[in-house]
């Protein structure tokens, strides 16, 4: 069975039941000094919840055939706000992926999101049908942001425990609201960390689990840090990616004061328009990615199948404001040049590249010109393109769900394109992928993610030979 029949045998089988779990091996050899060095770090599953949909296959159809997924905003009622869509996850029930029901109730859209994906990933690994993993040798890094807010429960908490003489909250009759509505357990259920705590449980996690929120790069940093504790032989397997929802008035609220956000609202579909001389921000959006990453060695083992290698993995601070990038990409060429440099590649190898390519003005001619300069001359050869503009900006989880379809663009020779881009900016002028997928042959592919507060990371992940 060939490598492509064999990856689409393996997503076929997503909706399979989960095998029991096993105990540890607690007679594991631990690695020596000499298995630490060398080694080769793979992906062999992966998953995604997405506002274009929840499985592999669906997504990516999707997104070859330039759908977008913006719409009108259902999570409240956002009629008076500047902005009124946004890109939401739609007919999904978490409950369909999971062995542990009962405990996973009360949580987070977050959790919800991040359980759908990582149980993807591991049945798309194979690992439900595997009976010897060492769980105390499986590890999990992720970069995950808060849930979605129940401002209601809350406010209504607040005016329950005001005092109108006062006009101050009531200690002891806040706290008698709080434990009647059960306010506490439900803010709580909405922290990043949690996503974390319930994968641990649903998947018996007994390695080491590390949690990130850098913003908008979380999940990239979390996949190649996650790789780095492979290569030094922390684990053998881990769970890496990310899981966010912004998508409520907090959320809405505070990117509109930044002026961050598209506000077309008489044309959803149609706002969220990366490199476009017309663009006026991003499109929020929600859910979450998952990848199974394990040793070569683990996964040769268990007659894994290989979906990907990961070779470089770059990290740098812009160190110069909280929300605006460095004018010049210092932060992101420092990054790139990283990447490259880790997997021992040239700019000229590379065959694709997965753009940030949020829609805001300023982001966009600034990659622009951090990838010319780390690119020179073959930033005008390699295509570009930024699925941000079909999927809108899943903040934490982005980079882990871009970095999938690199994983795809190499399984099927495709790359999907930035749609809405039809009127070129002059700051913006290589090659985007305008409005429709294409024919490309990609062995080796750059994913960027560049968050508020200037971090930037990269990954770059090659076929597997």
């Amino acid at each position: 069975m060939g490598w492509v029949a064999r990856t689409q045998h393996w997503y076929s089988n997503v909706s399979s039941n989960r095998a029991q779990q096993h105990p540890i091996n607690t007679e594991a050899s631990k690695p020596t000094e000499s298995d630490k060095m060398n080694k080769r770090i793979v992906i062999t599953g992966m998953g995604w919840v997405t506002p274009l949909g929840h499985d592999i296959e669906t997504v990516w159809g999707r997104l070859l055939n330039s759908q977008s997924g913006m719409d009108r905003t259902f999570r409240f009622d956002a009629s008076t706000f500047p902005t009124q869509f946004s890109a939401q996850v739609r007919d999904y029930d978490y409950r369909q992926y999971i062995s542990k029901p009962e405990v996973h109730e009360g949580i987070g859209l977050n959790t919800a999101f991040a359980l759908g994906a990582a149980s993807q990933a591991w049945r798309c690994a194979g690992l439900d049908r595997f009976d010897s993993l060492d769980h105390e040798r499986l590890g999990m890094y992720l970069g995950s942001g808060e849930g979605s807010l129940d401002f209601d429960n809350y406010v209504s908490t607040n005016l329950d425990g005001w005092n109108t003489e006062s006009r101050q909250i009531d200690g002891a009759s806040w706290s008698r609201a709080a434990a009647k509505k059960m306010t506490v357990v439900r803010e709580i259920e909405q922290e990043p960390n949690m996503p974390l705590a319930h994968l641990a449980m649903e998947f018996n996690v007994f390695g080491p689990a590390y949690n990130c929120l850098t913003a908008c790069a979380a999940s990239t940093q979390a996949i190649g840090e996650a790789t780095a504790m492979l290569t030094r032989g922390d684990a053998d397997v881990m769970i890496a990616g990310g899981a966010h929802t912004m998508i409520h008035p907090l959320g809405v609220t505070g990117f509109n004061r930044l002026t961050a956000l598209s506000t077309r609202n008489e044309e959803p579909k149609n706002a969220s328009r990366p490199f476009d001389h017309t663009r006026d921000g991003f499109v929020l959006g929600e859910g979450a990615g998952m990848l199974i990453i394990e040793t070569l060695d683990h996964a040769t083992t268990r007659d894994a199948t290989v979906l990907a290698e990961i070779v470089g993995f770059g990290s740098s601070a812009d160190a110069y404001r909280i929300t605006d990038i460095h004018p010049d990409g210092r932060g992101a060429i420092a990054s790139m040049r990283q990447a490259l440099d880790s997997a021992g590649l040239s700019p000229q190898d590379v065959h694709y590249i997965s753009a940030h390519g949020t829609g805001t003005k300023e982001n966009d001619s600034i990659e622009t010109k951090a990838v010319k300069a780390v690119f020179g001359t073959h930033a005008q050869h390699v295509p570009m393109s930024s699925v941000k503009s079909m999927m809108g900006h899943l903040i934490a989880a982005a980079g882990a769900v871009e970095l999938i379809t690199c994983v795809l663009a190499i399984r099927d020779g495709k790359v999907p394109p930035t749609i809405n881009l039809r009127s070129p900016d002059p700051e913006c002028d290589i090659d985007y992928v305008p409005n429709q997928a294409r024919d490309h042959r990609v062995e080796i592919a750059l994913s960027n993610s560049f968050g508020f507060g200037g971090q930037n990371d990269t990954l770059i992940i090659k076929r597997f030979s």
